[in-house]
């Protein structure tokens, strides 16, 4: 039999290592799927060797925060060592996994990346350890594929997950109905992210812009409605400490991030890999962002991109305002809402930028083909 252990250690991650898992026993229903995860893919039947919450780092870590990522490395490196595997298949998350493909290739496992560090941004000198511990890199994006194999990577190019995740032309008013929310309302979706850390920080603010745009009346007399994608990782208890003081009231959509940016007329998006989503779905966005001024001083120091949203970076223009560090507030938030939901163009604006990040990103079927490859 079998036997294929995938690491994953966000949410984002966990949603990959999902559609991988079921892909794989598609074409072999007897494999032995282990993992590193979340609840997606436990329900694919993946047998965790440890919870996704428990790595929810961002930014230079905490002294405590450290300490529980290096028990955890220890933990898995020493699992890695012992289990008998077919191969070991690494999902983003490169502070964490390129550290345990060094581990996996010393103990003898063939490893393969899915959805591959973007040395193309920053850390370019992760190259290295790339070519001298992983065996196939699978790319989603189709300018990866040179970069790599310039650098004498092998590589192969499977075309992007979100193509299999987002409807072409979603049935809004479905959606809307789905969600609670009436078919004539001003719906604003508010993402704060998959980590607990950056959660605490940026929906705080976003709540706070929510009520600045309530107070101004946007929207022509037609209701004004705020949803919440909550990420199915994180503790309820963080999201009803921090709700507990919104200013406006707040419909929660736990797990149905993707349906909230398609339903919305504006989104208010922290940056990672959910505003390349909400470009997908073309729904107008602002990307915001703050982090420690060490996190910023370091992302700034190592950066090698124009931008910090990956919407914009894969566009290779400015398709959404970032508002990051000392801009983002809630007033500059809050206008820039009032921009989206006021400025007639804006949303068909966004619907062209969705069309040309399809076209970019190839066929469906980005599971089906790792899985292939695997």
């Amino acid at each position: 039999m079998t036997r294929i252990l995938i690491m994953a250690g966000e949410a984002s991650g966990d949603q990959h290592g999902a559609k991988l898992a079921a892909a794989l026993r598609a074409l072999e229903p007897g494999v032995e799927l282990l993992g590193l995860g979340g609840p997606r893919m436990q329900a694919e039947g993946v047998s965790l060797l440890a919870g996704i919450k428990r790595l929810d780092i961002i930014g230079v870590p905490t002294f405590r925060e450290a300490r529980q990522a290096w028990r955890m490395y220890r933990t898995l490196s020493q699992r890695l060592e012992e289990l008998e595997l077919d191969a070991v298949v690494l999902i983003d998350n490169p502070g964490l996994n390129l550290r345990l493909a060094r581990v996996a290739k010393r103990a003898g496992h063939r490893v393969v990346y899915f959805v591959a560090p973007q040395i193309w941004a920053w850390h370019a000198s992760r190259i290295a350890m790339i070519k001298r511990f992983v065996d196939l890199v699978l790319v989603i994006l189709p300018f990866e594929a040179e970069i790599y194999r310039k650098a004498d990577v092998r590589c192969r190019f499977v075309g992007h997950p979100l193509l299999d995740e987002i409807a072409v032309s979603p049935d809004r008013a479905a959606l809307r109905s789905s969600l609670g929310v009436q078919p004539d309302a001003r719906v604003v979706g508010l993402l704060p992210g998959s980590r607990e850390r950056e959660t605490r920080t940026l929906l705080p603010i976003m709540l706070a812009a929510a009520g600045r745009v309530a107070a101004a009346q946007v929207g022509n007399g037609a209701p004004l409605r705020f949803v919440l994608g909550q990420v199915p990782t994180l503790p309820e208890s963080v999201f009803r400490e921090i709700l507990a003081d919104a200013p406006v009231e707040v419909t929660i959509a736990k797990g149905r991030a993707l349906d909230v940016m398609a339903a919305a007329d504006a989104l208010l998006v922290a940056s990672g890999t959910a505003t390349l989503q909400a470009a997908v779905t073309g729904t107008p966005m602002a990307i915001v962002y703050r982090g420690s001024a060490l996190t910023a001083l370091f992302a700034r120091w190592v950066a090698r991109v124009k931008w910090i949203g990956l919407a914009n970076i894969v566009s290779g223009r400015l398709i959404a305002k970032e508002l990051l560090q000392d801009d983002c507030t809630p007033e500059r938030l809050a206008a820039e809402l009032e921009r989206l939901l006021s400025d007639p163009d804006a949303f068909q604006g966004a619907q062209e930028n969705a069309r040309d990040l399809r076209a970019r990103f190839g066929r469906p079927g980005a599971a089906l083909r790792a899985a292939e490859a695997i």
